[in-house]
C-alpha cells in the first residue's frame, strides 16, 4: 500500500477558512456603525477626562486655565499630607459604611414585601420610586426645611413628646447623621427596582417545594431568596458603594461652600470641586480625584474577588 501523500492531496484534507463575504463586510460595518455613537460618547466622557485628570495632577495650574508647570508627585506629596483629604476620607468613608448596609437592607425587604400579594402594590412601588426621579435640588431644599432647627417638622414633631430638637444640619454630632438620612431616603428606589426584577425571577418551584417540606417564612427567605437573588445584590452592592463614595449634590446643596458644619460633611468630591473650581488649583484638585479613583479601585477589586464565595449564579 501506497502511504505517500502529495502536496496537493494534504492541501485538499486541510479545511480552509471561510472567506470574508462582501454581505459580511457590509455587516460588519453597518454593526460599528451602530455601536459608534456610544463608543464615542465613551471615550469622549468617560475614558478621556481620566487620562486628562491623571495629566493634570502632574502639573500646578497655569494662567488662564492652562495645565502649568509639570511638578511630579508635588501634588500628590501635598496630598497625603493635607489634614482636609483626611477628615474628607473619614467623612466619605463613615457616610458609605452606614448608608449602603441600611439602605441595601430595607430596599431588600420593601422589595420583598411588594412581590407579594397585597392591594394597591403598585402604587407603593411608585411612591417608593419618586425619590429616583426627583431632583436633587428639589430633594435638598424639602430636607433643609425638614431638619430646620426653628421650624422645621422633625423637631416640631419631637416638641410634641417632649424632646428638644438639636440643629441637625450644623451641630458636629447630627450633620453627618443627617446627610447619611438623605442619601438612604434618595438610594431605596433604585434599589428596590432591582431587587423587585431579581425577584421575580426566582422560579415558584423552588417556593412550592419548600413549603411541601413545611419551611417556614424565614428558612425560605434566607435559604431560598438570599441564595437566588445574589448575583442582583452583588450589583446592587458595586453600585451602591461607587455611588456612596461619590456623594456630593446633597452636601453642596444644604452646606453650600462655607458654611458650619461643613467639615464634618464634606466628601473627597466635595474637595475636589472645591480646589479645581472655587480655589481654581485644578491640579491638586485632580490629585484628589486620582486618589478617589484608586480608593474606587481597589474596593472593586475587593469585592470582586470575594464575590465568588457568595455570589451563586444558576
Amino acid at each position: 500500500m501506497n502511504t505517500n501523500i502529495s502536496k496537493n492531496n494534504i492541501s485538499s484534507i486541510v479545511t480552509k477558512e471561510p472567506k470574508v463575504t462582501k454581505k459580511k463586510l457590509q455587516d460588519y460595518g453597518w454593526a460599528y456603525l451602530m455601536i459608534a455613537p456610544t463608543i464615542i460618547g465613551l471615550i469622549i466622557l468617560n475614558i478621556w477626562p481620566i487620562f486628562y485628570t491623571l495629566n493634570l495632577s502632574f502639573h500646578q495650574n497655569g494662567d488662564f486655565g492652562s495645565s502649568g508647570q509639570f511638578v511630579g508627585l508635588a501634588n500628590y506629596k501635598r496630598l497625603l499630607s493635607d489634614p482636609n483629604v483626611g477628615s474628607a476620607t473619614l467623612n466619605t468613608f463613615k457616610y458609605t459604611l452606614v448608608s449602603v448596609p441600611i439602605c441595601i437592607i430595607l430596599s431588600l425587604l420593601i422589595a420583598v414585601l411588594l412581590n407579594t400579594k397585597i392591594k394597591g402594590k403598585t402604587i407603593y412601588r411608585t411612591i417608593y420610586f419618586l425619590p429616583v426621579i426627583a431632583a436633587p435640588a428639589a430633594i435638598a431644599m424639602v430636607w433643609k426645611w425638614l431638619f430646620n432647627a426653628d421650624f422645621g417638622l422633625i423637631n416640631y414633631l419631637l416638641s410634641l413628646v417632649g424632646i428638644h430638637g438639636p440643629n441637625w444640619i450644623t451641630s458636629p454630632d447630627t450633620a453627618l447623621i443627617s446627610l447619611i438620612i438623605i442619601g438612604i431616603w434618595s438610594g431605596i428606589g433604585y434599589n428596590m427596582v432591582i431587587f423587585l426584577a431579581g425577584l421575580q425571577d426566582i422560579p415558584k418551584t423552588f417556593y412550592e417545594a419548600a413549603d411541601i417540606d413545611g419551611a417556614g417564612p424565614f428558612s425560605k427567605f434566607f435559604n431560598i431568596t438570599i441564595p437566588l437573588i445574589s448575583p442582583t445584590m452583588f450589583f446592587v452592592v458595586m453600585t451602591s458603594i461607587i455611588s456612596s463614595l461619590q456623594v456630593f449634590d446633597y452636601i453642596y446643596m444644604l452646606w453650600g461652600t462655607d458654611t458650619i458644619g461643613l467639615e464634618y460633611t464634606q466628601s473627597l468630591v466635595f474637595l475636589f470641586y472645591k480646589n479645581s473650581f472655587l480655589m481654581n488649583d485644578k491640579g491638586y484638585g485632580s490629585a484628589i480625584a486620582m486618589f478617589l479613583l484608586v480608593i474606587i479601585l481597589i474596593i472593586t477589586v475587593i469585592q470582586l474577588k470575594l464575590q465568588k464565595k457568595w455570589v451563586h449564579y444558576q
